[in-house]
């Protein structure tokens, strides 16, 4: 069962892929970095916007199961937010 970390600096106008697909179902554990207050992490598909997208807030932490070919993309607001990734991919 493979396990990666990363941290992502994310943007306020372009959605950058956090987590890619795989091709089996993985869990994902998302964590916004920032400690302060109004400082948002947003996920969603591709074609997300701050608008249109779920928020994370500081110091939250989430968790996911994605399926099969699911890809998890993020933005922040403000610009450039850290985000912590710990993604569990099951084996095939």
């Amino acid at each position: 069962m493979p396990i990666s970390t990363s941290a992502i600096t994310l943007s306020n106008t372009t959605a950058t892929e956090i987590v890619g697909g795989d091709n089996m179902p993985h869990d994902v554990t998302i964590h916004n970095m920032t400690k302060s207050s109004n400082e948002y992490v947003h996920i969603g598909p591709a074609d997300m916007t701050l608008a249109n997208s779920i928020h994370i807030d500081p110091g939250q932490t989430i968790h996911l199961t994605l399926r099969p070919g699911d890809v998890l993309y993020g933005m922040s607001d403000p610009n450039g937010l850290e985000v912590g990734i710990l993604d569990i991919q099951k084996n095939d």
